[in-house]
């Protein structure tokens, strides 16, 4: 089992430049304790393995998700593999220790310029604020948030630029942990009372 999960998650990765590029460049490097998943080809079905993916991440230190931004958020299968693999009583709430201390890295890209993502740009907001769900989802399971490696203007850029940004990629997966800085994980709890009765029951 690997120390370092990377689920790669591109609705149509041949016709990606910068995720592909940064998948192909972590598989070309065969970097020791990676593993490096592409979610849309493990899963054409959208039928996920929840316990073997469980075991997987039960075994990683550090969970790495590798996609382009779809609406200021995550592509669909990404976001259907976080809600059936991060289980209540599992990854949280009541008993749900299973992630807690490991760490949590976006690698994500967004067509936007650095300046669109600002008051003044077109955007309104930093990059920051659509990220708070990946934030909140550390915390709710006691995982530290890593600062996310973006990649700004991915439509934009040339290959010079791109091979550079996966460079970048590569070694730092490779140097995990030293380059890690972050505060130490907290954990946001949840009280059972604002769970489904279902997921209430679960935890007595």
């Amino acid at each position: 089992m690997a120390d370092i999960l990377l689920l790669a998650a591109h609705p149509d990765l041949a016709l990606s430049s910068v995720t592909h590029s940064m998948l192909d460049a972590v598989r070309a490097a065969r970097l020791p304790g990676v593993e490096a998943v592409d979610l849309y080809r493990r899963y054409p079905d959208y039928a996920i393995d929840v316990e073997a993916e469980q075991r997987a991440l039960a075994q990683a230190k550090l969970l790495v998700l590798l996609h382009p931004l779809h609406w200021y958020g995550m592509p669909g299968l990404q976001k259907l593999w976080l809600d059936e693999v991060l289980r209540f009583g599992w990854a949280y709430g009541p008993g749900g220790t299973a992630l807690a201390g490991k760490d949590l890295w976006l690698v994500t890209s967004a067509g936007g310029t650095a300046q669109s993502y600002s008051g003044e740009g077109h955007n309104r907001h930093p990059l920051s604020r659509y990220l708070l769900p990946y934030e909140q989802t550390a915390l709710h399971c006691g995982m530290r948030w890593l600062p996310p490696l973006v990649l700004h203007g991915a439509h934009q850029v040339g290959d010079e630029t791109i091979v550079s940004h996966a460079r970048h990629f590569v070694e730092q997966l490779s140097s995990y942990p030293r380059w890690v800085h972050a505060a130490a994980p907290e954990r946001l709890e949840v009280p059972v009372d604002e769970r489904p009765a279902l997921f209430s029951s679960l935890a007595e």
